[in-house]
């Protein structure tokens, strides 16, 4: 078969159908430079390495504390941290992509 004939995966199928239904809204697609990329990963391994560090000295605060008012207060701060720094990972992720 040629390359025009031969069929198609469904997963092909649904892409083309996702950039027709892009293009006709409108939105364009840019491609992300591998300069980008480098910066993109650092960032995100940089994120991930705080939220591996807030993991641990969460577990260490769990393990000290008794009282289940104190865990509950640990446990939010711990919550709201991870929200924090996985919110500014996101922004710093989608600056690098528009830059």
């Amino acid at each position: 078969m040629t390359e025009e004939k031969r069929l198609k995966s469904s997963v092909e199928l649904a892409m083309e159908r996702l950039a027709k239904k892009d293009a006709d809204a409108g939105v364009e697609t840019r491609t992300v430079s591998d300069a980008q990329k480098a910066a993109i990963a650092e960032a995100r391994n940089f994120y991930d390495v705080k939220l591996a560090e807030q993991a641990v000295l969460h577990q260490a605060k769990m393990r000290a504390a008794f009282d289940p008012a104190v865990r509950e207060t640990i446990a939010e701060e711990y919550r709201r941290d991870c929200a924090r720094l996985t919110s500014e990972r996101d922004s710093k992720v989608e600056k690098l992509r528009q830059s």
